[in-house]
């Protein structure tokens, strides 16, 4: 088992700092409303950020891998939330772009189908909760 920390540090209001254990870091704050300043993402919308950006990582290694002429890659992701307290995600929908020259349609699903059913761990940790979906479009560059 791999062990992962991080701390999350207020700074004031409702600002925080959180900072990994590979050493980076991200403010988190409130909307004004909540007593925020609006200086940093809010955890739920980071929750869409990792959906994607692990998903992300995951397709273009593979499409890496298999040798797809890749020019860009990027994943439109939208959440759902209900509207009761906890407000957590009841779907999320993630857009793949893909863009390249020649690109093979056939890898391009496979890359994105092997990423959502197999190896993207923050997907396999949220659809036990959240019902995620996904499509794709390839764009020639």
């Amino acid at each position: 088992m791999t062990k992962m920390k991080s701390t999350v540090r207020w700074t004031d209001g409702m600002q925080f700092v959180g900072e990994t254990d590979s050493g980076h870091s991200i403010v988190i704050d409130g909307a004004e409303a909540v007593g925020g300043r609006n200086s940093g993402m809010r955890p739920m919308e980071m929750v869409l950020l990792a959906a994607g950006g692990c998903t992300a990582m995951d397709v273009v290694f593979i499409l890496k891998r298999a040798r797809q002429p890749l020019d860009d890659c990027w994943i439109e992701v939208e959440g759902d939330r209900v509207e009761n307290v906890p407000k957590v995600f009841e779907n999320i929908h993630l857009h793949y772009v893909i863009v390249g020259s020649g690109l093979d349609e056939g890898k391009v699903e496979r890359a994105v189908n092997m990423s959502a059913d197999k190896y993207c761990s923050v997907s396999h940790m949220l659809k036990e909760a959240v019902k995620i979906t996904h499509d794709y479009e390839i764009r020639e560059s």
